[in-house]
């Protein structure tokens, strides 16, 4: 039986690792191939937790390449424009076209709103916001090539409330949806639909580090996993600490299949209640 997004061809940003990898693995296990790309190297305000590494795109493709489809794995920065464009271009060529965008990309620092220096709130900025920006401007002239396609931004539950010590983080997941509604407006003519995922946190790198642990234990100097628990489990309805990448792919996954075809404009959360607390 073919799958869900047989014949499809994914871009994905953010993709050696964590949710970015899980959603290439899900798209490609429903039959779509893949073009994954990803910094692979530090970002100078990201001091908490270790970037992903050239090692784990290469790991990406591994996978990916054992579900017996095809993928086109690039270094590049969402930061840069013509680097993101370039391997964008070079994947569309050797894959054939393109239908479903994943502007997964992005970082987490932490601090007060009155804390935050120029710099955390810049490559915040960079990052979380122009870089989606740029994933879907480059995108877009392959997917009205193409006649449609989908394109899915991942925005958070700071994307829809505020969070206390990521008011960067907290102000570009907002901004995403208004680019993610406007999009859907704009493009809606060419068959191309977009939509935001929010997620609660999610167990990968990004929240499994003291940074984000001392969010949720603040009064502790020397905040752990196990300390933080009680913190990240107040935060959702369900009775959960976090959700698994597989949580936010399978949803990735059907805003990309044709039974969300007429689905756009929509921000979707993928909490566990959190939004709702």
């Amino acid at each position: 039986m073919a799958g869900r997004v047989a014949g499809k061809v994914a871009f994905i940003t953010g993709a050696a690792r964590g949710q970015g990898r899980s959603h290439a693995l899900r798209l490609a296990e429903e039959g779509a191939d893949i073009i994954a790309v990803d910094v692979c190297g530090p970002i100078s305000t990201v001091d908490k937790y270790p970037l992903a590494t050239e090692e784990d795109l290469a790991e990406t493709v591994a996978q990916v390449e054992k579900l017996d489809r095809r993928i086109v794995a690039r270094k590049a920065d969402v930061r840069d424009a013509g680097a993101l464009s370039a391997a964008l271009d070079e994947g569309v060529a050797e894959l054939g076209g393109l239908d479903i965008v994943v502007a997964n990309a992005g970082i987490a620092t932490y601090g007060m709103s009155w804390e935050i220096t120029e710099d955390m709130w810049q490559e915040m900025l960079d990052v979380n916001l122009t870089g989606v920006w740029h994933t879907a401007k480059a995108a877009v002239p392959h997917l009205r090539s193409r006649g449609g396609g989908s394109m899915v931004f991942t925005s958070s539950i700071g994307g829809l409330k505020g969070i206390q010590q990521v008011a960067h983080y907290v102000s570009t997941k907002h901004a995403v949806v208004g680019l993610m509604r406007t999009m859907a407006n704009e493009l809606a003519q060419h068959h191309i639909r977009v939509n935001t995922v929010h997620p609660t946190n999610v167990d990968t790198h990004m929240i499994q580090n003291p940074g984000t642990w001392g969010m949720f234990a603040p009064d502790d100097p020397e905040p752990t996993r196990e300390k933080a628990m009680p913190g990240f489990m107040s935060l959702n309805a369900l009775p959960v600490p976090w959700v698994e990448s597989i949580d936010i792919s399978n949803a990735v996954l059907f805003l990309s299949s044709d039974e969300a075809r007429y689905i756009t404009g929509v921000a979707l959360p993928v909490d566990a209640g959190a939004a709702i607390k």
